[in-house]
Parts: structure tokens; sequence; C-alpha cells
């Protein structure tokens, strides 16, 4: 019999003679491991290995063994101690689930066994796969979408595949991401969670993930042919040169506040896993606004988050990661550091080093918005980006400027700490808000369907109707709507950084003006492919190409103003007067970058022109040689059309000044 090391990775890991157990516990006094065949539970008590780690090594077992634990010890809520063995306990390192999670009064209830509600753990032995450089390269376009939606009405995919990982890998879906010229797509989290306790009286469920119980089972219900299914999944887009990144939510756990159900963590060691008000224990930090916050700066919880992020590179080929409410991973109780040992672990560990990744940098605690702050390269979602951006477009004085800062990677956030390079994720919409084509359609939230009279989700989004609220057969209105996403995606493909688009939003869905739709697994949500515009789809096709087509876009430096790397221009093609920027309701700007065309081969410029106002406008250009990269059209000035934006390359040009540029 082959023993197993002892400092084997918590959980159940299986070897030659059988499987080895290991649990954290600091305040427990006894944990039983539960083994379950059929419906008959067999327990056996685990051994204290030092002051916090019970462990026990069973021979004989396999593979496909299903178990859970049970702890015992004093149960004070007030004092933050939650042991009552009627408690069927998820182990936190589960690599595998036998069913989904699914919320019921009695798994809060203190002394109601639960071993007939809770999902058991199933022992496995994954298989590492290649794990080659991430595929993200500087500049590159994420698309994010939630796997369930995605396919659930995709008419070319098999009703039995549609909504799961799977689907990702079919031929359709691939062609789709191709054409569009994704880079990564970035998958809503997969992981197992449970539904809010308030949904189910409701008849919702949570359609996002983002209420995490076991952090690296995958949930049954996305994912059933489990680990082996995402690695397949990640191989096929590998093999199409797309690469997968995980959301992860490392911030709090579907167990919520002390009125929540008792699943895993809290059930085995609440005051390691969970952040407590000084002083109180039996209260629960909740900088998440969820219930509980993670104590991510405890080394338990560590260990957790750093199994987690290698098994997924190890085992299923990740790309990168997505944390949200990232600042958690820096906090202690003295605050937020970006120099906290749990963000250093991460991005000193030899296996994650090439991995992307990405930080929602905020939270809902004290010092909680850490745009700009998380330590390189850490890539971070930069939401002052995206409301400029927002702003600009429906019309709002004196946002020439911030227009121009958001083009050019939001240097006066991102040089925080001497930095040189912009670590901007530029965003529109994302999955939490409005779509893309609800941002112009509707000037307010319209949220009734999740339950709670339209008190959830944001108030101010910087949205605008174009004159009709919500749905229309108006041909103008529909049409001006149409022309304002445009506008917006051609703005966004234009900015220095990475961009994110969120699935749908290339096509013109809609949630009905929901602009916090996790609760709605439904029609809502599921993206409707009969009815996505082919006219927007090649427009964001085109201008993912133009994006691709010059090489000033994979450049993450911060522009300089010297050299031409970046010119900004009034419609005289002139340089920007310091009265040009200070016009409060300026709608036209030119941004002229120094690039070099890769499809011709030359040191070339590059002018984006925009015209946010609601009449044509002329523009001229400066001196050369210049063509329109959507019409095709040559000519030194544009007739620029009304909420447009407009994409010109000069010229090759045997001139001096382009055979200078050239030689250098």
């Amino acid at each position: 019999m082959t023993e197993p090391r002892q400092d084997a990775m918590p959980g159940a890991t299986p070897h030659a003679g059988g499987v080895f157990f290991a649990v954290h516990s600091a305040h427990a006094e006894a944990i039983d491991l539960c083994l379950f065949e059929a419906e008959t539970e067999t327990r056996l008590r685990l051994e204290r290995t030092g002051t916090d780690l019970f462990t026990l090594d069973v021979a004989g077992l396999k593979p496909g063994a299903r178990y859970g634990f049970r702890a015992h010890g004093v149960y004070d809520p007030d004092r933050g101690l939650w042991f009552d063995p009627s408690k069927l306990l998820v182990d936190p390192h589960a690599r595998e689930l036998d069913r989904p999670f699914r919320h019921d009064a009695r798994l809060a209830a203190f002394g109601v066994d639960t071993a007939s509600l809770v999902p058991k753990a199933i022992v496995t032995k994954d298989r590492p796969v290649e794990h080659t450089a991430a595929r993200l390269k500087k500049g590159g376009f994420i698309y994010e979408l939630a796997v369930r939606p995605f396919t659930m009405l995709h008419p070319e995919v098999p009703a039995a595949l549609r909504g799961t990982v799977g689907a990702l890998a079919h031929p359709a879906v691939i062609a789709h991401l191709k054409r569009i010229g994704v880079d990564a797509v970035e998958l809503l989290p997969i992981t197992a969670w449970i539904d809010e306790r308030h949904l189910p009286p409701l008849g919702l469920s949570n359609g996002w993930g983002y209420n995490p119980v076991a952090m690296m089972a995958l949930d049954p219900r996305l994912v059933p042919g489990g680990m082996a299914e995402l690695a397949a999944t990640v191989a096929t887009l590998h093999d199409n040169g797309i690469g997968v990144i995980l959301d992860l939510v490392f911030n709090h756990s579907g167990e919520s506040d002390r009125y929540g159900a008792t699943l895993s963590m809290r059930g085995l060691d609440n005051l390691t896993y969970y952040r407590h008000v000084p002083d109180a224990p039996g209260q629960l930090v909740n900088d998440t606004g969820t219930g509980n916050t993670l104590a991510c700066d405890h080394p338990v919880v560590r260990r957790l988050i750093l199994d987690t992020l290698r098994h997924f590179v190890l085992h299923a080929g990740i790309d990168g990661f997505r944390f949200d409410l990232g600042t958690i991973l820096g906090r202690s109780a003295q605050g937020f550091s970006r120099d906290s040992d749990t963000l250093r672990a991460i991005l000193s560990d030899p296996l994650l080093a090439d991995r992307v990744m990405i930080a929602e940098p905020w939270d809902i605690g004290p010092g909680g918005y850490q745009l700009g702050h998380f330590p390189p390269p850490f890539l971070e979602w930069n939401d002052r980006a995206r409301d400029d951006l927002r702003l600009y477009w429906r019309g709002d004085g004196w946002k020439t400027g911030r227009l121009a800062h958001a083009l050019a990677g939001s240097s006066e956030i991102f040089s925080a700490h001497g930095l040189t390079d912009t670590r901007s994720v530029n965003f529109l919409a994302a999955h939490d808000g409005f779509t893309l084509m609800d941002l112009v359609s509707y000037a307010h939230k319209h949220n009734e369907a999740n339950g709670e009279d339209n008190r959830d989700g944001h108030n101010d989004n910087h949205s605008w109707n174009n004159g009709t609220e919500g749905e229309t057969r108006d041909p103008t209105v529909l049409a001006n709507r149409r022309r304002d996403v445009k506008a917006l995606l051609a703005t966004l493909f234009a900015t220095r950084g990475t961009v994110m688009l969120t699935a749908g939003d290339e096509g013109g869905r809609s949630q009905q003006g929901n602009n916090n739709a996790y609760a709605q697994d439904n029609a809502i949500t599921w993206i409707d492919w009969a009815w996505m515009d082919d006219d927007l789809i090649a427009h964001t096709a085109c201008l993912a190409a133009l994006r691709r087509r010059f090489d000033v876009f994979s450049h993450s430096s911060f522009f300089t103003g010297q050299d031409g790397d970046v010119l900004w221009l009034n419609e005289k093609g002139e340089p920007m007067t310091t009265a040009d920027w200070e016009q409060p309701d300026r709608n036209q700007l030119t941004m002229m970058l120094k690039t070099r065309d890769r499809k011709e081969d030359y040191p070339t410029r590059l002018v984006v022109i925009f015209n946010r106002s609601h009449g044509a406008l002329t523009v001229h250009l400066p001196d050369g040689a210049w063509q329109d990269l959507f019409s095709g059209e040559q000519g030194s000035s544009r007739q620029v059309p009304p909420r447009s934006v407009i994409w010109c390359r000069e010229l090759a040009d045997p001139s001096p000044r382009a055979k200078e540029a050239s030689e250098s």
C-alpha cells in the first residue's frame, strides 16, 4: 500500500490503498467522516492532527465514493459557534457533487438532520491536462457569458446539451465566437451554488451562480459531465484560438447571515472561515452585502483559494480568473492592502504566474472602492470609464475630456503607484446592469419581475430611451437605438486596454429593462438567437477585426503625446485647444493614433471620429490620403452621420515622412 502524503491537499485524496481525508477546524471538538452507499450512512471518527487538522485514511475506498462531514462541538451562535452534528456538511475542498444545492428551511434549523437535503461530495481522481500560456494578449477582447442563458434557445445546439458548458464546444457556438473575433470567453460562476432563501417563495431561482457553497466543485446543472466536460470544452475552445476565464466568488458563501443555511464552512469552523465584527464573534462582517464575508486573510481560506485556482489550471487548462468583489481578497481587520498575503500568494504561485487575473476592484465595506490599486499584472474592471462613455453618449455636458481619458486607458487611474501601463478592462455593460440595447431603450430600471417592488438594482444607470420608454414599434425610435448601439460599440473597441462585451450585446439583446436579472432563469435572460440583429453582429465583427488589424491596440503603455503617438483634433483637423476642451456641449472629437497596419504591413495613422450630435457634421482630416474603413470612401474630409463613430486609415504614402516613420 502506498501511504498518502501527510501534507496532501485538504479534502479527499485517492491513493493506491484507499482515500486520505483531511479537513480544517480550529474549534470543533470532533469531526465524523460520513460515507454513503445508496441511502446507508457510515460514520467514521477523524483523528485530530496538530491543532486544527482532522484526518483519516480509509483503506480500500475508491474514487466514486460519496461523503460528507459532521462536526461536534458547542452550539452558541452568539459566540460564533455553530457546531451541530445533525447537519451534514459539504467538504470545502470537494471537487465534485452528486447533485445541486436546493434551498430548504430545514437547512437552517438546529437539530434537524439534513443528510437527505445536502449534496454529497464525490471522491475524484482528476487528470492533469496541458496548460500552456494564457490565451489573452494585451488589448484582447473578452466575451462575458452566463453558461445557461447563452444556449438555452440556440436552435443549432441539441436540446440535451443546451444550457451546459459542453454546449460552448458546439460548432455553431464556436463559429459565432470566431465570427465576432472573441479572444477569450469569461464564464459567470459555474461552481456549485444555492439559491438565496427569498427566491423560492417567489417562484424564482438564481441564474447567475454568484452564491457559492463549494468553491471548486462544478455545479451539476451547468456541467453535468464534471471536470472532464469542462476540460474537453476548454480544449476545443483552445483549438480555435479562444481562451477561457472563470468568474470565481471568494468574497462570500451561500450560507449567508446567521439566519441562513448551515451547509459547509459555517458548520465546520465558522470563526475561521468568516470575518466577524471585532469583540462580537457572533456578528458577521457584511462587506459584500450578502450576509457574510470570507476571511481571505486567514491561512486556511487562503489555502482554499489557491488550491481552487491551481485545480482549474491543472485539470481544465483554464487561462485566467475574474474575482467577484475582488477587494475582499486584500482585506483584513485593518482594511484593504494591495500587498496582502493572499494577493501576493496568488501572484507568486509558479503555476498561476502566467494566468490572466482580473479584479472587480470594489466591495461595499469601508474603503472598498480600490480601482487602480490592485497590484500588477491584475487587470481591473473600469466602471469610471463605463460611466464616462455612457454619459458622453447620453449627451451630458463637460464630457469630452472624460471621453478622451477613457479612450487613452485611464492613465489618471492606473498611473497610481508609479505604474506606466493601463490595466483597464473597458466595458459598457456587464451581466450586472442593463444590456447594451436596454441602455439606450430605458431611462429607468424595470425590475418588477424580481418580486421586490422594483427596489433592487441600481437606480442611476446613465441611460436614455430615445424618446420612448421600453418596447415600441416606432421605426424611428428603433433605428435611433440601433444607431446608438453601433456608436457605443465603435467607441468601446477604440479604447486602450482590454475590452469586454457581454454575450448578446453584439446582437441587440434585451432584458426588458431589468438591470438586476440574477433571479430570472427564464426568457428574460436567455438569448433569443432567432431575434439577434445580424447587422449589429456584423458591425461588432468588423470592429473586432479593425482592433486586431492596428497594433496600437495591442500596447498598454500610456500615451505620452510625444512623437505623435496620440493627437486630439477638432472638426477642422486642428489640435484641440483649451477652449475646445472646455466647451460644455461639444459634440465632436477626433482621436489620431500612430500605429502599424498589420494587414498592409506598413506604418500609418488611424483616426477615429466621434459625433454625438443629432445632426451630420463635416470633419476635416490632417494632411494625407485617408480612407473610411467602413465605407471605403477616400478624401481629406468626412461627412459624419448623426450619433456615429467613423474609423479612417491613412493610405500608404511614399513621402519622406512615411519613409522616415517606416525606418524608425
